[in-house]
């Protein structure tokens, strides 16, 4: 072993509080793996602005106790210089299901204690969402959530949420990795959780903080629409995660009282023993919930993902058969439901890569649809920025099943999404509606809208592909002309002849391409999006398709013509991109 690796190694089980992680070291030592080590200790688990996120394991590259404590200290550190009574104030935490989250949780806890945060720390499991609801709640300085979310049983995690309630935007994410580095270095204080709770430091969130969240949700003007809930029949998974009890618990006091758990995924289990991967985007997450919907006839097959930020749904056809809506269909929906029942101009939002109905739909009713970068810390800062008592934020989404309605949750919320999402549902049966009859009614107003994602693993001496299309601009795409051209890195809109515009927005390695129709369907428009990756020869590519729906011709038919065209599109596309 060299001796930089040796001085690494011994500074880290000098510190490590965790028995296990410093015994899976020592083991390493002994059978002279040296690669592991060398793995383990490569780099650090970057803080970013989704927090932590990895592999729970010994060293700094991966989750473990030592990381946690680390990280806490750090963000301590960065609180205190740059939030106004931050330690009066006080830092909220809540946890998941997951193996490692309570400790996680607890360690995290002790640490800001002993720096003399004042700490709101959740007695049991909580959702995502409600972490970032109690935030505000509290007028806390910070939130934090251990959670992994929907990645696979291995994983953990360390979230950050802001004094405002949203996830942290650039410079805080830097500003803190910077203070975790020194944290890394020095002492960690820690405070054990019975003198914490003695000097008024720790206070456990019980009962009546879950309630808190539930009277606000019960009380919401955007929820309280309750039309026939009797009506609708649905079933319901937890994915195996922590929004069981206060999923059901909404519904039934909305008057839901026909929804049918899957039972085998109710409770939560670090294990996810009955899905591949607990995400419900994934194929095969979402049968179990279609197969008790089906069994009971209900009308939705509804699921949160294991920490209940997200909400996906299944939607019974006239042929009893089960359709997944995408993430794009459940937002354009929600968004056309809450636009409609609010009498003046609304602010609704989405990320670049997710459909442009939204917009259309807001322009609709009057109201005004801004655009972000993909993620939810961006859609939920924007949202405070934009708003006015005139323009209130009402509602926004990204196409990876996020969705929050109204301002009680600054940030994804898939408990109080899913409730909307039912109470659209009986509002359309109670006067003779489906979902896909509503949908159909969306499409003729303003075009039908079919998306797609498509992931390219490239070969390993392909050129880099931003540089490659920004050097050669194509001037059409799968015999579509290019009409303009949006480049998130220079930040510029061209269009065919020569004008350009200035995109405000932050910098990203992002190409959007906005195309016409072709001879087959002139009257089609189409968008095709790039995002190239800076450290491997992989893209991930996000392709739109408009077409009109003529009078008389059925939903079943534009979406088979919708369909086949961007086939086309996308094979035409992908052997266009060098390879």
């Amino acid at each position: 072993m060299n001796t930089h690796l040796q001085l690494q190694l011994n500074h880290w089980l000098g510190r490590d509080p965790d028995p296990a992680s410093r015994a899976a070291l020592e083991a390493m030592v002994a059978a002279g793996d040296e690669a592991a080590l060398g793995a383990a200790f490569s780099g650090r688990l970057e803080f970013g602005t989704a927090g932590l996120r990895g592999v729970v394991g010994p060293g700094p590259m991966a989750m473990n106790r030592l990381v946690v404590r680390e990280t806490s200290a750090g963000l301590g550190a960065y609180l205190a210089s740059h939030v106004k009574d931050a330690h009066s104030r006080g830092v909220i935490i809540g946890f998941d299901g997951r193996h490692d989250s309570r400790t996680f949780a607890h360690d995290a806890a002790s640490v800001l204690c002993a720096m003399g945060f004042k700490v709101h720390l959740t007695a049991t499991v909580a959702p995502t969402p409600l972490v970032a609801y109690g935030v505000c709640h509290f007028h806390a300085a910070a939130g934090v959530v251990v959670t992994a979310s929907h990645n696979p049983p291995q994983y953990n995690g360390y979230k950050v949420y802001w004094e405002n309630g949203a996830q942290i935007i650039p410079p805080h994410d830097a500003g803190i990795a910077a203070c975790i580095d020194r944290a890394a270095n020095e002492a960690i204080p820690f405070m054990d959780q019975s003198e914490a709770t003695k000097r008024g430091l720790l206070e456990w969130l019980q009962q009546d903080f879950f309630e808190g969240y539930r009277r606000a949700i019960k009380h919401s003007a955007l929820l309280s629409h309750h039309t026939r809930p009797d009506s609708v029949a649905m079933a319901y998974s937890a994915m195996h995660g922590v929004g069981a009890e206060m999923a059901l618990t909404l519904l039934k006091d909305a008057g839901f009282s026909a929804v049918y758990p899957v039972a085998a995924q109710q409770q939560p289990d670090g294990d996810f023993p009955t899905v591949k991967f607990p995400n419900p985007e994934e194929a095969g997450a979402m049968d179990l919930v279609i197969a008790e919907a089906s069994a009971r006839g209900a009308m939705l097959a509804c699921a949160n993902d294991p920490d209940a930020d997200r909400f996906a749904v299944a939607v019974r056809r006239d042929d009893g058969s089960y359709r997944m809506l995408s993430g794009d269909q459940v937002g354009c929906l929600l968004g056309d439901y809450l636009l409609s029942l609010s009498p003046k101009p609304q602010l609704v939002g989405k990320t670049l890569v997710s459909s442009g109905l939204l917009e259309a739909i807001a322009g609709h009713y009057d109201g005004r649809c801004y655009t972000t970068l993909t993620g939810f810390k961006w859609l939920m800062n924007t949202a405070q920025k934009l708003q006015t008592p005139s323009c209130p934020f009402l509602f926004a989404y990204e196409e990876a099943l996020g969705y929050t309605v109204g301002h009680l949750v600054w940030d994804k919320d898939g408990l109080s999404a899913q409730l909307a999402f039912a109470q659209l549902t009986a509002a359309l049966a109670s006067a003779g509606m489906t979902l896909w009859d509503r949908l159909e009614q969306i499409y003729r107003r303003h075009g039908f809208h079919h998306n797609c994602q498509v992931s390219i693993a490239l070969g390993a001496d392909t050129p880099n592909i931003g540089e490659t299309l920004r050097a050669s601009p194509p001037g059409e795409i799968g015999g579509r002309k290019v009409n303009c051209c949006e480049d998130l890195k220079w930040l510029t809109k061209r269009y065919a002849d020569g004008r350009e515009e200035t995109i405000h927005l932050p910098a990203s390695d992002v190409l959007i391409y906005h195309l016409d129709g072709d001879e087959a369907l002139p009257h089609s428009s189409a968008r095709v999006i790039v995002r190239p990756s800076g450290t491997e020869p992989k893209i991930k590519c996000y392709y739109e398709l408009v077409l009109p729906m003529a009078e008389g011709t059925s939903l079943a038919e534009v979406q088979r013509l919708a369909e086949t065209t961007m086939d086309q599109l996308v094979t035409a596309h992908q052997a266009s991109l060098p390879h």
